[in-house]
């Protein structure tokens, strides 16, 4: 992506999230992968401190609203509302109605790896885009920005908690016919530390019930419990 490309994708991004970045150089190093800085002196900054960061504001601004929304609701109800608003598939799904596939800054080999539709990726750019607004503004403007994104998200968060705790529901399973054993075994992890792949079973009983690989191991396990849940039902 040249200059002017990178310039005109920039623009166009910055209407579709909401926000204009006052400092430019911000926003570059949000969109940046870290395949992309690798003995690159184009580049030698990529998004993934800047995840850090976003991470933790993402986490504050849903869990101060949680907080206002549901003023009766206890800690664990709270809890389950926030892990399904920041699970990988849930960010990215935000990620691409945003369109920042179309912005992100790839290598060569990652554009080939069809990294810019990667799960993984668009749920990082989307977390270090919000620390990147924080960095750019402060907590005010970048919670305003962040509540827009997950507006929609938030009108319908009960029937999606409800949908998104897959361990939750096989060990409710589990626990009305028996309370047998649960135990999550990691079977391999493979690819590079910027492309993590987790595959793990889940045993019940002893007995190997379901596989699931994903990019972090809490949504391998999540994908181990689907399948488990299913087979029960």
């Amino acid at each position: 992506m040249d200059q002017n490309d990178l310039e005109a994708s920039a623009i166009r991004l910055q209407k579709r999230i909401g926000y204009t970045f006052k400092d430019k150089v911000l926003l570059r190093v949000a969109l940046t992968h870290p395949s992309l800085t690798h003995n690159n002196k184009d580049h030698p900054e990529n998004n993934q401190r800047m995840e850090f960061l976003g991470d933790a504001v993402l986490d504050l601004i849903l869990a101060e609203e949680l907080y206002k929304t549901y003023p009766d609701e206890r800690e664990g109800f709270l809890g389950q509302c926030r892990s399904s608003m920041v699970r990988g598939d849930t960010l990215s799904e935000i990620a691409r109605n945003l369109k920042i596939q179309n912005a992100l800054l790839l290598s060569p080999s990652e554009e080939r790896n069809k990294g810019r539709n990667k799960d993984s990726n668009l749920e990082d750019a989307l977390e270090s885009l919000t620390g990147a607004i924080y960095l750019d503004s402060d907590y005010k403007s970048v919670r305003k920005v962040v509540l827009k994104w997950f507006k929609k998200l938030l009108q319908n968060l009960e029937k999606k908690v409800a949908k998104d705790n897959p361990k939750g529901n096989l060990q409710e399973a589990v626990q009305a016919k028996g309370n047998e054993p649960i135990e999550y075994r990691v079977l391999n992890v493979d690819g590079p530390d910027h492309a993590r792949e987790f595959k793990i079973a889940v045993f019940i009983g002893g007995k190997r019930k379901g596989t699931g690989v994903g990019n972090s191991k809490k949504k391998a396990e999540e994908i181990a419990a689907e399948k488990a849940f299913k087979r029960m039902k």
